[in-house]
């Protein structure tokens, strides 16, 4: 089953000690054919050019094991700001939630590179994620389980920092 959760209050306000918890709005898609669930900003900040940052969901999200969650940033702010997400793509897997390790909180780096500010509203749409299926190889033998959030999965390669 796919869904969009609020994470516990608890782990919220330790990832987020200055937002309200009631402010998380669940990822919802703008029409009837969009094929992203608008993810909105549960702070206000600025990006200065140049600038990096980390932003909070508060969400996390449940599917099926063959699925995963790619989460984009919204087209808009792309073209008209130059904004972009560190990683281009998020890939949250199905077992990114509710593992001994993590919560499934899903976080988005996004970087301005552009010449000027951008200012992102709490409220405002910000990214937007999309479900898809995936296929495996045939003689596919991945058997470990994950543990932990971000970065969890390259446990003990040399370009895990």
């Amino acid at each position: 089953m796919r869904k969009f959760e609020k994470i516990s209050k608890s782990e919220f306000l330790k990832d987020v000690p200055d937002a309200n918890y009631d402010d998380i709005i669940l990822p919802k898609r703008s029409t009837l054919n969009s094929a992203g669930y608008d993810f909105y900003s549960v702070i206000s900040f600025t990006l200065s050019p140049g600038e990096r940052r980390v932003i909070p969901t508060g969400i996390k999200a449940s599917m099926n094991s063959n699925e995963f969650l790619s989460i984009y940033i919204r087209s808009s702010l792309g073209f008209k700001w130059n904004i972009r997400m560190c990683n281009q793509v998020g890939i949250i897997d199905a077992d990114y939630i509710n593992n001994k390790d993590n919560e499934g909180h899903i976080f988005v780096c996004l970087q301005n590179e552009s010449d000027k500010e951008v200012v992102i509203k709490k409220g405002d749409r910000f990214a937007q994620g999309i479900f898809m299926s995936y296929l495996i190889t045939d003689d596919d033998s991945a058997t470990d389980t994950r543990n932990g959030g971000i970065g969890s999965t390259n446990e003990g390669d040399d370009n895990n920092e």
